[in-house]
């Protein structure tokens, strides 16, 4: 796992057209993380910015293969909402991304963040 405190975790913001590179790279190398297809991904990601996050390293023989991260999005057929998941980036696409994360505060915040979109956040009548 990646900590917020370590010096591969990042935040980065991606476009659309990055996020499709980075599925077709993860399909030729054959990682199972990943969408089924560029269509698949295609019916489920908005064509608008995605928000990466570093989760985990993947080694292999003492070498990170590949870093696991969270891609979060706007849907692409469900109006407003957005969703989460996981694709592999490669160690050198990974360490190209423009992070968004410099400042210790907004780290956090945005580590926090992701930890919400993953655990499940609804909307909630006040009482």
């Amino acid at each position: 796992m990646i900590h917020s405190t370590d010096p591969d975790f990042r935040v980065c913001q991606i476009s659309f057209d990055t996020l499709l590179e980075i599925q077709l790279e993860a399909e030729s190398r054959g990682w199972a993380t990943r969408w089924t297809s560029i269509d698949a991904l295609r019916r489920q990601v908005k064509e608008e910015i995605v928000v990466i996050q570093s989760l985990m390293r993947e080694e292999w023989g003492g070498a990170i293969r590949a870093y696991r991260c969270l891609a979060l999005f706007s849907s692409a057929d469900s109006g407003d909402a957005g969703g989460i998941a996981t694709i592999d980036i490669a160690p050198a696409r990974f360490e190209s991304l423009e992070r968004i994360d410099r400042d210790p505060d907004v780290r956090r915040v945005l580590s926090h963040i992701f930890s919400l979109a993953v655990e499940g956040i609804s909307m909630i009548s006040k009482e």
